[in-house]
């Protein structure tokens, strides 16, 4: 409890409201909350406080996720915990050495924070084995099979030996997911807390329409103001270009994806973090893999290709409650695919032309927190009945008369676009994007 209260966590969410009394009398569980909730600390808790002790290669409690980002989010999370009911913990994955993590479990461990395929290689090593596992966590089950991991998943927990507690959490229940609760789970108690649907009011979106040789210096001035802005593009290459084309605008930037190697991933993530680099570059890899509070703005560079991915991405914004800003930009071939997306997303928002000189952009870059869920839905024009006529009719060709370019006043008179100089002076006085790295996860 003292370690919660330094951390200014006094109150459950509704997730671990539910989910801890349950988890601690040893009750299997399936809950559906969205990322964001506080699952990490509704199934942590409960694991800290039976502190279950494991022995060389043979750990005690087990946390599946399905990616080396999400492993070192929830390591952060409850390291500060383990240590203070003297519970040893680890992360093993892909990307760093395996015959150090070999070792790691060769000592003993009571925890271990894994993905499917780096624990299924230490497991055909015989580095470790799950048998004595007592509580199996299967964290974001969705997304493991979206990337193809049960048949590791289901390899891992077949070889656990006696009666062991599973809790699963998942966005989606349905489909495979359903196949591993009645397959591997016995009697579990269902918990839900927000379906995709419910997830949409607690943020603001906006889509931008943009020429594809305007698209940069249009996303440039997006993210000039906010202190954290996360864009979201489809390919490693895509990534690494804009990441280098926003640096030419003058926006710090950084580039997170699979080609990267772990540490470099680690640093990417740690500069936004902290705030050094006001910008991050995400391939979808990162659409449940970033835990960072405080992300201001989330863009889709590039238009995800369905409304889940669409949800996850925005997901990144808008956490524990918080307000959030989701902006997309939609070239012009891209708006049928851009408007049925916004339908099924249940996201009445149309689609806006803007230029890079739009004063509206300013307001984008200098969003706060609305005090109405959704702004008032424009006025339909005759010329928007289709993308191209919409595109030729409505798209602006000029800041507002008196405006000057890239800049607008709030009411209070401070700049709505800041310089990066000015970004700089303002961290070195100590701002709040000063703050200082969070330690890494250790074992």
């Amino acid at each position: 409890m003292r370690v919660l209260a330094k951390a200014k966590i006094t109150t459950p969410t509704p997730i671990q409201s539910l989910a801890i009394a349950d988890a601690l009398a040893g009750r299997d569980i399936c809950g559906k909350a969205r990322t964001g909730s506080g699952k990490t600390l509704a199934f942590g808790l409960p694991i800290m406080e039976r502190a279950l002790r494991g022995a060389s290669r043979r750990p005690a409690s087990l946390i599946l996720v399905p990616t080396r980002e999400l492993a070192n989010q929830i390591a952060d999370a409850l390291e500060p915990l383990a240590i203070a009911n003297g519970v040893s913990l680890t992360t093993v994955y892909g990307g760093m050495s395996i015959n150090r993590q070999a070792q790691i479990l060769r000592s003993g461990v009571d925890l271990v924070i894994a993905t499917p395929g780096r624990l299924n290689d230490l497991i055909e090593r015989n580095d470790v084995s799950v048998a004595d596992v007592k509580v199996a966590v299967l964290d974001e089950a969705d997304q493991m099979a979206d990337l193809g991991f049960l048949p590791q998943v289901e390899r891992i927990l077949n070889r656990i030996e006696g009666e062991r507690q599973t809790l699963l959490f998942s966005a989606t229940l349905d489909g495979d997911i359903d196949r591993l609760v009645r397959r591997y789970q016995r009697e579990p108690v269902f918990h839900e807390v927000a379906t995709s649907e419910e997830t949409v009011p607690t943020m603001t979106h906006r889509f931008v329409g943009v020429e594809p040789e305007e698209k940069v210096s249009v996303a440039a001035a997006i993210a000039a103001g906010p202190e954290r802005t996360l864009f979201f593009v489809r390919t490693q290459r895509g990534a690494e270009r804009l990441a280098r084309l926003l640096h030419r605008e003058g926006v710090a930037a950084g580039a997170l994806h699979g080609g990267l190697s772990q540490p470099q991933r680690e640093r990417a993530l740690r500069a936004f973090a902290n705030g050094r680099v006001p910008v991050l570059v995400a391939t979808n890899i990162a659409a449940r893999g970033i835990h960072v509070d405080g992300v201001d703005i989330v863009v889709h560079h590039d238009p995800p290709e369905d409304t889940k991915t669409y949800l996850h991405r925005s997901g990144r914004t808008a956490r524990a409650g918080a307000s959030g800003l989701v902006v997309t930009l939609v070239e012009p071939e891209q708006l049928r695919d851009v408007n049925m997306l916004r339908r099924d997303a249940g996201v009445r928002e149309v689609v806006v032309p803007m230029r890079p000189d739009d004063q509206r952009l300013a307001d984008l870059a200098g969003w706060e927190p609305p005090t109405e869920t959704h702004a008032p839905r424009p006025k339909r024009s005759a010329g928007n009945r289709s993308g191209g006529s919409y595109w030729r009719s409505n798209r602006p060709r000029g800041r507002r008369a008196g405006a000057p370019a890239g800049h607008r006043n709030h009411s209070d008179g401070g700049p709505a676009f800041d310089r990066p100089a000015d970004r700089q002076a303002r961290r070195s006085r100590g701002a709040p994007g000063n703050r200082p790295p969070r330690a890494a996860a250790r074992g």
